[in-house]
């Protein structure tokens, strides 16, 4: 298979697995516990149909809508994903730069490989900074100050992490960041020799935008979830995410809320956005998909802020759903890192070019000229039909866009 043979998220998983070494695989592709809530986050999109309406004029179709105060190119956000060299040694740059040039949504995630600076310099298009709380609360003030000086459109504090999810995959392969040949692993390092190749050509997987932290992972092989247990501060409470939007003074998402309780506290506090989220399946099992928190998170908030689907979307088909059911917007991570696994920055924009083609011909075919024109008249919710099955089979998760 090759890149030019790629027309949907499956080809490109297939794809980027081929290229990558199995530890560095399962860490893109895994989930926590059992991966329920990996694979639901997905699956749980067939609960809705969609119903067009025709006869209406259709001759010039634009995705173009604001998120955050910016305008994108379409109402999706490309999310944060920490540690981008693993997949590819053209890293977030890559995706920075490919996302730029369409006019989409770009976050960098504070455990990225690549700076501050250098993401913003390479987007052209509206850009987010995502961060966490360290222990060390004089780097927090750093990368919000490095954010704005860097002129970042918003900011993203990511409130599901304090303590690592279980990780089965990585605890079995040994997994440890930077990279490491060791003897359980060494076979499939070795017979991935473009990827390992690369490794020893530009060693570069330091997390740059914390390195000065005690427990920066440039400092010596850490596993993940030793990193996320020992720098994150598990005392942050509500009044310091609002005491960081204070300081932030802009547009600010809080994303991984997922019960309509926390959506109101975080509008209360000054959230301009919430992304609903549980980490890519990657924390906490079992939890709800997003798309399905859609409904009583806007019934609970109004319009007072901004609601972001955050996972599972493969396909334009899913990101009308999610704003017919009243969300602003969707982001998702898995799927351009599967393309920039398979590619580099081509695949990237082979991969986003895809996704707009198929988000304008859905919007049209649902008969729609504009993404404000999507409501809750093109929805059909099946929930209650005895042959609706949320989880599904694990092979239809990666079906789609």
């Amino acid at each position: 298979m090759s890149l030019s043979q790629c027309f949907n998220v499956e080809d490109f998983r297939r794809l980027a697995r081929r290229k990558l070494p199995r530890p560095i695989f399962d860490y893109l592709d895994g989930g926590a516990d059992d991966e329920w809530s990996l694979e639901n986050n997905a699956a749980a999109f067939r609960r809705w149909r969609l119903m067009p309406q025709y006869l209406r004029d259709i001759s010039t179709v634009d995705t173009q809508t604001t998120i955050l105060g910016a305008r994108a190119g379409a109402p999706a956000i490309l999310s944060p994903t920490g540690m981008s060299r693993l997949f590819h040694h053209e890293k977030e740059i890559a995706v920075a730069r490919a996302a730029g040039d369409l006019g989409l949504f770009y976050c960098l995630s504070t455990m990225a490989t690549t700076t501050i600076e250098d993401a913003a310099a390479a987007s052209a298009g509206p850009k987010m900074f995502q961060i966490y709380i360290h222990k060390d609360r004089g780097l927090t003030k750093e990368l919000v100050a490095r954010c704005r000086a860097a002129g970042y459109d918003a900011l993203c504090l990511t409130v599901d992490a304090a303590v690592a999810g279980n990780r089965e995959r990585d605890r079995r392969s040994g997994f440890v960041m930077p990279p490491r040949l060791t003897a359980a692993g060494f076979a499939s390092f070795a017979t991935h020799f473009e990827w390992t190749f690369n490794l020893l050509r530009d060693p570069g997987f330091d997390l740059v935008n914390v390195r000065a932290s005690g427990g920066a992972l440039g400092k010596g092989a850490t596993g993940v979830i030793e990193y996320i247990d020992t720098q994150f501060d598990r005392t942050v409470t509500w009044d310091d995410a609002a005491r960081l939007i204070e300081e932030w003074g802009g547009p600010f998402a809080i994303k991984g809320i997922q019960s309509a309780d926390d959506a109101r506290r975080a509008v209360d506090i000054g959230a301009s956005a919430i992304m609903i989220s549980n980490h890519g399946g990657r924390q906490l099992d079992s939890t709800p998909a997003p798309v399905e928190c859609v409904r009583p998170m806007r019934d609970a908030i109004g319009d007072r802020a901004e609601l972001i689907v955050d996972g599972g979307v493969r396909r334009g088909t899913h990101v009308l759903k999610a704003l017919a059911l009243g969300a602003d917007a969707v982001s998702f991570g898995r799927p351009y890192l599967y393309a920039l696994a398979a590619g580099g920055e081509r695949g990237v924009r082979r991969f986003l070019s895809l996704f707009l083609e198929d988000l304008e011909r859905s919007l049209a075919l649902l008969g729609c000229a504009r993404v404000a024109d999507v409501d809750a008249r093109h929805l059909r919710d099946l929930a209650a039909d005895e042959t609706f099955s949320p989880a599904g089979k694990k092979e239809t998760t990666h079906d789609a866009f």
